[in-house]
């Protein structure tokens, strides 16, 4: 969100916004050089030549919820509806490696998203949808090696080649030391089971992403737009790194990665940010890699609007937020868009909220003419000048990440972690103060008898169907096979071996969720986070 005085107007990123532009700011931020054709390193205008002339951006809504029926259910709905890809919600145990009969899991089992112990679980959550048609999307990190395990075996189970599979999993773990939480082991080890999955993937799936690098979480936790895109990227470098230590192709490792980002605050600086960090992406992967496909270059993304945007106050304003939200993600150019539903900042999206969104995006399309043009803002006197003082912010982040040690010593330290926090509070404090503008919260206040929000209800009784569920697959599988599957998957993880196929053979004895992160936890041992003052 920009700051705004009578005198001065500042973007979240920090650079100031003049009152008028013209061709003499251009040429001093950097010049039109790098504008480019759309589909034409170095991409600053969209990865496709017609871009959603030819094809419109996958709309892809976050769900799930409670069992895997549940979950199914709204799956089939929104298929209905017209959504084209599946973006899966887990719940909070699934994603910190617990099994739903965990103590620690108690009061949360399904409440936020899917609950899921074992690979029944994901067989019914995706029964008769076609996997070969439809793009899934697995939100999961720290729990990405059994959940992505799951899913290739569900798949296998259903004779489909895992070669025509497309999707990805977030599997993003640095963002999670960074924005969320939900770790399980530590750094080194986190990062190398991450390598173990686009491996995997590089040698078996080829059209799946194994990871998508995840600034969004970062934006939410307090970072401004440029550092989403700074430390997502530098966090892009980390993964190609590691993987390139272990002899991966460079153009396909590159090819696996893609990237989801956040939108909310001043719609101009979404735009510029975007058409910056694709930018600098190629240029990075070309210069400093040795990058030779163009399709390797590409910056493929998801970005829809951020729930971090949206207020308890007012919540309707929150669906005008949202379809701006959703007309800054066309301008620049993503792929794929989940657009933030209006309840979210009470409750998971009902099912009036998510069809909201899913509508607000099919108007963007059909009516308002989103897809008409590539990149109509282009040659913009303000969006190209704009445009490279981003490109210019994000490369002295990302410098300056480098001069002090890299993207994963800064995240092991907690010093990322440490501004970030600071700087959310700051922002609060910001808004709180009237300084950042946030109508029906500091502005256009009004007091509210009734705020018109259903809440997604938490039942009980579906948290213990799904130990009932539990507690049957334990007592119906082949105790011995699940042992010996997961002494081979210690055994793999103990030798450095890549722990994948291990984990696939485990989760097809139907060993859980949390046992096969038991497993790793007893080689790799638990992240402690680093305490700061």
């Amino acid at each position: 969100m920009s700051s705004r005085e009578p005198d001065r107007v500042e973007w979240e990123s920090g650079l100031e916004v003049k009152v008028v532009y013209g061709p003499e700011d251009v040429a001093g931020s950097g010049g039109d050089a790098g504008i480019g054709r759309p589909g034409e390193y170095p991409f600053t205008r969209g990865i496709h030549p017609s871009m959603y002339r030819s094809r419109p951006f996958t709309m892809r809504q976050y769900s799930g919820f409670g069992t895997a029926a549940e979950t199914h259910e709204r799956f089939l709905f929104l298929i209905e509806q017209g959504n084209t890809g599946l973006n899966v919600a887990f719940d909070l145990p699934t994603q910190c490696g617990l099994d739903s009969d965990d103590p620690m899991a108690e009061g949360e089992v399904g409440r936020v998203g899917m609950a899921v112990d074992s690979l029944a679980d994901m067989e019914e959550a995706f029964a008769d949808i076609p996997l070969n048609e439809i793009t899934v999307s697995l939100t999961i990190n720290g729990a990405a090696v059994p959940i992505l395990a799951m899913y290739f075996a569900m798949a296998r189970k259903r004779n489909y080649d895992l070669a025509t599979l497309r999707g990805n999993s977030q599997n993003d773990i640095l963002k999670e030391f960074i924005g969320r939480g939900t770790w399980i082991f530590p750094v080194e080890a986190s990062i190398k089971l991450v390598g173990d999955t686009i491996e995997y993937c590089a040698q078996n799936a080829p059209r799946y992403s194994p990871v998508s690098v995840c600034g969004y979480h970062i934006r939410e936790s307090g970072a401004t737009p440029a550092q989403e895109m700074a430390y997502g990227l530098a966090i892009a470098k980390a993964y190609l790194d590691h993987s390139l230590e272990r002899g991966l192709d460079v153009n396909r490792v590159a090819r696996g990665l893609t990237f989801n980002f956040d939108v909310f605050g001043d719609l101009w600086e979404q735009v510029c940010k975007f058409r910056a960090g694709r930018r600098l992406w190629a240029k990075t992967l070309k210069e400093q890699y040795g990058v030779t496909d163009p399709k390797a270059m590409h910056m493929r993304m998801i970005a829809g609007g951020g729930g971090g945007g949206l207020t308890i106050e007012q919540p309707e304003n929150n669906i005008m937020r949202g379809a701006y939200y959703a007309l800054a993600s066309a301008l620049s150019g993503t792929q794929t868009m989940a657009l933030c539903s209006y309840d979210e900042a009470y409750t998971i999206p009902t099912e009036h909220a998510a069809k909201l969104s899913l509508r607000t995006m099919q108007l963007l399309v059909h009516e308002v003419g989103l897809a008409d043009t590539v990149d109509p803002l282009a040659g913009s006197y303000f969006i190209e000048t704009m445009t490279n003082e981003m490109e210019a912010e994000m490369v002295r982040l990302m410098n300056k990440l480098d001069a002090e040690g890299g993207i994963v010593a800064a995240v092991a330290e907690g010093r990322i972690q440490a501004e970030v926090n600071r700087q959310a509070y700051e922002r609060e404090r910001r808004i709180a103060a009237g300084e950042v503008k946030k109508v029906g919260v500091n502005l256009y206040r009004e007091e509210e008898e009734d705020r018109a929000v259903a809440m997604h209800p938490y039942r009980r009784e579906e948290a213990d169907a799904q130990l009932d569920r539990l507690r049957a697959i334990r007592a119906g599988r082949d105790a011995a096979a699940v042992a010996t599957a997961l002494d081979e998957l210690r055994a793999a993880a103990g030798e450095g071996r890549n722990v994948m196929p291990a984990a696939v053979d485990a989760v097809e004895a139907y060993a859980t969720v949390g046992e096969v992160c038991g497993a790793l936890r007893d080689v790799f041992g638990s992240y402690n986070e680093p305490i700061r003052f």
